[in-house]
């Protein structure tokens, strides 16, 4: 082991070294497994978290890596050890996965307090696994490195290259509007996704393991090798190579990240115009990291980064092509200065000699600080009496007329009556409409679903309407685009002063000026919001109730209030 950490002094040499009995039935059960002595006494034991399962589809190969990660942990004179964690799939898991990401970390945490591991390799990619399993392992405190997924290969559809989410939304547009049959939209969905691997644009996934990358938490370059790419494979015995390394070395989370770590990350944020779900969860994993990260610096920085990532949504090109034009490495490369390059990665070394020679290969895809994609910003916070603790936009993926807009609300009370009511003919709405979802929100949704991207009402999009002014206190997809404003905090639920908002009220949103007002008197806000009562939420017992007791806004990270913070939990008791 490197640095010559000694048997005695590994973690898990409590459940294996002594002459208890208790030790006893921790090496005859291994034993009874098939191991040899050899195997695992004396050496540092790695635990690897898997968040397969055959309903994730982002994480089709990971049975695969996994061995392949167990390989390199065996070559570097270790013992692997694979736990099976809760999977998440983004496409499968209803009402959304946001619900059960703090599951996921308590899940984790427990994992690796309560086995015999010295370090762990956390098998992330598909949205909420990334934040979800550093969360936990952050809190644990052991030395970790994370394997990301990697994105998928470029769709097609006739020739035309498509990327995952961006084009759904955009075709599902045209087919409402009358303009694609169901053979073509069923042509194009069987070439959307091609192999597995995350989305393969700019989304959620892609932006949260760029992020994680940028933290220091890969290997150089890890994160933008496609899935089914044979570096990928190379990458993920690496991992379990570096480990063991790592153990003896004793390289844990709290020696890595920094303040410095987590500025990086929103520097590269704002570069990549990376989802807005990244917001809530740096904040949520800076606070298990004990680093105070909030709204105000995202827009902070967002004020001087532009955006170099030239990926779709926001963007023209795919995942694959940025992989090829020198990934993450060549746009930290680009950003230069505006980085810490002292901040401290898993390699051992710090991100600048993490960059090696890191270069850019083309130079339309991960564009200069001199020669940006867009003007506009990759991300924006706003504020004001709709939105007092904020609200965030993706000011490059709206069209630029709805960045300053004053218009009538037509509001909807819930998803449902969402549905229900925006194909409708009779609609009444027009292109200056604000379309306003209340009760979406951590509590209200619950778990604050992807449904901050409100569809533009069929009568508008057979007038050729593509964008319009949408608010609301979900989320959205990381690939969706539009002039969408979310994470109004507080929710609606709670009391938060969405929930005053009436059909025909005027909204003013100034982007500029980061401001989000309802033009209403003050008064008759408050007088509203007595009168008001929430929607029923029947949640007697369970996973439910608990999260609706405990999680924290979406201003906080939505974190569990029993979850944030720093403070150690003692080590299990064995004897």
């Amino acid at each position: 082991m490197s640095n010559g950490k000694s048997h005695r002094g590994l973690r898990s040499a409590r459940w294996f070294a002594s002459s208890g009995l208790r030790a006893f039935g921790h090496r005859s059960r291994t034993l009874q497994m098939g191991y040899a002595y050899e195997d695992f006494m004396g050496k540092p034991v790695v635990a690897i978290i898997n968040t397969w399962s055959d309903l994730q589809s982002c994480h089709a190969h990971f049975r695969t890596r996994a061995e392949e990660i167990k390989r390199g942990v065996w070559q570097a004179g270790g013992f692997p050890v694979e736990l099976p964690a809760l999977s998440l799939s983004e496409t499968f898991v209803k009402p959304t996965t946001m619900l059960y990401r703090n599951m996921l970390a308590m899940e984790v945490e427990e994992l690796l307090r309560s086995h015999p591991v010295d370090g762990v390799v956390l098998m992330a990619g598909c949205d909420k696994t990334t934040p979800a399993t550093l969360m936990g392992a952050i809190s644990m405190d052991l030395p970790t490195i994370v394997m990301p997924a990697g994105p998928m290969l470029r769709g097609n559809y006739h020739g035309e290259v498509l990327g995952s989410g961006s084009d759904v939304w955009k075709y599902w547009a045209e087919k409402q509007a009358g303009k694609i049959s169901e053979d073509e939209w069923r042509a194009m969905e069987s070439g959307i996704a091609r192999s597995y691997g995350t989305c393969m644009t700019m989304g959620t996934a892609s932006t949260m393991t760029a992020l994680t990358e940028t933290l220091g938490m890969t290997l150089p370059g890890a994160s933008s090798i496609p899935a089914p790419d044979s570096g990928h494979a190379r990458m993920a015995t690496a991992c379990g190579r570096r480990i063991v390394a790592m153990i003896g070395e004793d390289l844990k989370p709290s020696d890595i990240l920094s303040r410095a770590s987590f500025e990086n990350a929103l520097v590269v944020q704002m570069a990549l115009a990376g989802s807005t779900n990244a917001i809530i969860h740096l904040i949520a994993m800076a606070g298990r990291a004990g680093v105070d990260i909030g709204l105000d610096d995202f827009d902070r920085v967002a004020r001087k980064v532009p955006v170099l990532a030239n990926v779709r949504p926001s963007g023209a090109f795919l995942m694959e092509d940025f992989y090829y034009a020198g990934g993450l490495p060549a746009l930290l490369r680009e950003l230069g200065d505006r980085l810490d390059l002292s901040a401290m990665t898993v390699t051992g070394a710090d991100l600048g000699a993490a960059l090696g020679g890191a270069g850019t290969y083309n130079s339309e895809v991960i564009r200069p600080l001199d020669s940006p994609v867009s003007d506009a910003l990759g991300m924006a916070v706003l504020r004001g009496n709709l939105a007092p603790n904020g609200a965030v936009m993706k000011p490059s993926a709206a069209e630029p007329r709805l960045l300053k807009h004053s218009g009538p609300a037509l509001v909807f009370k819930d998803y449902d009556e969402m549905d229900a009511a925006i194909d409708r003919d009779d609609l009444p709405v027009t292109p200056d409409h604000i379309l306003v979802l209340q009760n979406a929100g951590p509590v209200g949704g619950p778990g604050m679903p992807e449904w901050g991207m409100l569809p533009i009402p069929r009568k508008l999009l057979k007038q050729g309407v593509r964008d319009m002014l949408r608010i609301s206190d979900a989320r959205m997809s990381g690939t969706s685009y539009g002039a969408c404003i979310l994470h109004v905090a507080p929710e609606a639920y709670v009391g938060g002063p969405l929930a005053a908002v009436r059909n025909g009220d005027l909204i003013s949103v100034d982007v500029d000026k980061r401001s989000l007002e309802l033009e209403v008197r003050e008064s008759e806000i408050a007088r509203r919001l007595e009168e008001w009562q929430p929607p029923k939420r029947d949640y007697p017992r369970g996973y439910n109730q608990l999260f609706a007791q405990h999680i924290q806004q979406a201003d906080k990270g939505c974190d569990f209030d029993f979850l944030a913070g720093t403070e150690p939990i003692p080590e299990p008791d064995i004897h």
